[in-house]
């Protein structure tokens, strides 16, 4: 098989199967929380890293909000089966780059791992994604060139794949939807929550040998909860949340 048809093949193969990464992090984040000297950290250290990783995720969380915000349906999203496309999106934060929605993951993700407090987790998550995500853009491009040809080539020479820039910044044609976030993004910020949470109660129990269910992170992973509970039951129970034209 030639090299192209195999990272195309292969990128496929990640496409459908990129929701079970989280479930990865969470068994390899063990080991490294073990072995990470907390207590090497000031507390000043501590609390700038904590306000750095949040910092980080919630940036991931509005750059993957405004894409979902200002995209029509027919788009891949959430899709796990196979690529989907019935239109270019090419104005908006896809003038600006064309994988928003991975680099809004990979900031979410690696903000929870900067939580580790262990940088060599950071740099092989890092590499791991950069590895990972690679074949799934090629395999994405190469859907997205069979289907809209020379449209593509010229969209994909003035914008770049995963570092944004404005110079070529074209106005939203699609209007801003604040329910598209509400109704697609609640299992994605609980996920999150719940990862801080886990990594902050792990960390409590391998210093003190004990759980301790009276930390901030529970009670905030508990709020998130009931929001989700709710935004799930609008989504599915009523019609509270749909939209005409929007996935």
């Amino acid at each position: 098989m030639a090299l192209i048809h195999s990272f195309e093949k292969s990128g496929n193969f990640l496409f459908k199967h990129r929701g079970q990464i989280p479930v990865l992090l969470f068994i390899l984040a063990v080991p490294v929380i073990y072995f990470t000297n907390y207590g090497a950290f000031s507390d000043t250290t501590k609390l700038v890293v904590t306000i750095l990783a949040i910092a980080v995720s919630f940036a991931g969380f509005i750059v993957r909000a405004i894409a979902i915000a200002t995209t029509p349906a027919g788009t891949s999203g959430r899709n796990t089966e196979k690529q989907v496309a019935e239109s270019l999106n090419v104005t908006g934060i896809y003038s600006t780059i064309r994988h928003p929605l991975y680099l809004g993951n990979y900031l979410m993700w690696i903000g929870i791992v900067i939580f580790t407090f262990n940088i060599w987790f950071v740099i092989a998550v890092s590499l791991a994604f950069w590895l990972y995500y690679e074949r799934i853009m090629f395999a994405e491009e190469r859907f997205l060139e069979r289907k809209f040809g020379d449209d593509y080539l010229e969209w994909s020479k003035k914008v770049p794949a995963f570092i944004p820039s404005f110079k070529n910044y074209i106005k939203n044609n699609v209007p801003f939807s604040f329910k598209s976030i509400l109704r697609r993004e609640y299992s994605g910020v609980l996920a999150t929550v719940l990862s801080f949470a886990f990594i902050d109660e792990l960390r409590y129990y391998f210093i003190n040998d004990r759980f301790c269910l009276n930390r901030i992170s529970i009670y905030v992973l508990g709020i998130t909860l009931i929001i989700t509970l709710i935004l799930r039951t609008l989504k599915h129970s009523t019609k509270i949340l749909d939209e005409t034209g929007r996935s």
